[in-house]
């Protein structure tokens, strides 16, 4: 069978969730970085070898039996904000970068999943979100993150982005929360997030915001751009594929640039450098949310350079379409059947021309916090029950699909 390579991100020695656990849940390849590494800072072989033989073993010192999982993707190595904005250290930190490349590549990892966000990777406003079943799911409501941006960041000039209702429902939502409410909206905006480098007070915050006040969407575009023209020449010749993650969610937040949102920024995106090493992370979830979006065109049309998928579905809000909480994988607003369908057809594809990098790796993204782990300290979309769910019932679906279309 022509499967994806099943795989899970791990947030190294220190995540809940062990090795060990992933391997009973049934993926070969994880997705991992050095996160105890500050942003911008060179990944050195030795770390990176370290890491990996961690992965394989289960230890660095003792080595008693192979946990048969294989470091397949780094997820992720950080670009810099000042890279990000063009800064005076802009150079230093993309050499920094491209020696990271080379490193991985010497290493033998060959896909590197980055985003190109300003300020904050994944933004949501509630990470417990109670379903009907019990369970919890991660959610960004529109109305609370305007509350949040009026009247407790107040940011400068951030009235002129919502209209007069949107103001008064925010009001509305800030005088129901008490002390402790507001700050929990506050930490679970801006105080970081698994893997996260940085961590923000609001004054840290707002001051970092503030060094984006002259960039815009085409400016942090040709900034993009001057980064991919010095690095993928070296990804091409270290054998990286990178891998760019969209925009989550994919509009602009806190008067931030979006620049990986719909068909038409990953197009941009291609023609910054024709090469098969400049490619895409696809994103169900954050592709999903934007309902413009055709998921499957999308496949059809980008899938020669897709070199890593996150399968997770999103549910928008029926009181405001703006608003959306994590779905279970095979249900919400995604066709995953569809979605996981193209994907298999692009790898067939691939294979039939005889491309090494046929199969693509895949991971369940963001799963619910439920059964045993709503009681036990969990990363915010990571826990180890939900994903095995998902995960299950993706690789059931590919299965299904596989065996039908090999007939």
């Amino acid at each position: 069978m022509n499967y994806f390579e099943q795989a899970w991100r791990w947030y190294g020695p220190n995540d809940p969730v062990s090795l060990s656990d992933i391997a009973q849940a049934g993926a070969t390849g994880i997705v991992t970085a050095l996160h105890q590494l500050p942003s911008g800072e060179t990944w050195t072989k030795e770390a990176i070898l370290e890491r990996k033989e961690l992965i394989k073993w289960g230890s660095t010192k003792v080595r008693k039996q192979k946990t048969g999982l294989r470091w397949a993707v780094v997820e992720s190595v950080p670009v810099h904000e000042q890279i990000k904005t063009g800064g005076p250290q802009r150079d230093q930190y993309i050499q920094n970068y491209k020696e990271s490349i080379k490193n991985i590549g010497a290493c033998g990892i060959h896909v590197i999943c980055y985003n190109f966000m300003p300020v904050l990777d994944w933004t949501r406003t509630d990470l417990a979100y109670q379903q009907p079943d019990g369970s919890e799911a991660l959610l960004f409501d529109a109305i609370a993150f305007a509350a949040f941006e009026l009247f407790i960041l107040k940011r400068p000039g951030a009235e002129a982005q919502y209209a007069q209702k949107e103001i008064a429902e925010a009001q509305n939502y800030y005088d129901g929360l008490d002390d402790a409410g507001r700050k929990l909206l506050q930490h679970n905006i801006i105080a970081g997030l698994p893997g996260a480098m940085e961590s923000f007070t609001l004054d840290a915050f707002q001051q970092v915001l503030n060094t984006y006040q002259h960039i815009d969407a085409g400016q942090l575009k040709a900034n993009l751009k001057y980064f991919l023209q010095e690095i993928i020449p070296v990804a091409e010749a270290a054998g990286v594929r990178m891998a760019i993650h969209p925009d989550d969610p994919p509009r602009p937040l806190l008067g931030l640039p979006r620049i990986l949102s719909n068909a038409q920024d990953v197009a941009d995106l291609y023609d910054m450098v024709d090469s098969s090493f400049n490619g895409l992370t696809f994103c169900t979830g954050s592709f999903g949310v934007n309902p413009d979006n055709q998921l499957v065109a999308m496949i059809k049309q980008f899938g020669d350079r897709i070199h890593f998928a996150h399968l997770r579905s999103t549910q928008t809000r029926n009181d405001n379409k703006l608003s959306f909480y994590e779905a279970n994988h095979l249900e919400g607003d995604v066709d995953m059947y569809a979605v996981v369908k193209a994907l298999w057809e692009e790898q067939h594809k691939r294979r039939q021309e005889g491309r090494k990098d046929h199969h693509i790796p895949m991971r369940p993204d963001h799963g619910h916090r439920m059964l045993d782990d709503l009681h036990k300290q969990t990363n915010p979309g990571y826990s180890a029950i939900g994903r095995l769910r998902g995960l299950a019932e993706l690789r059931g679906l590919e299965t299904g699909i596989g065996r039908n279309l090999s007939n």
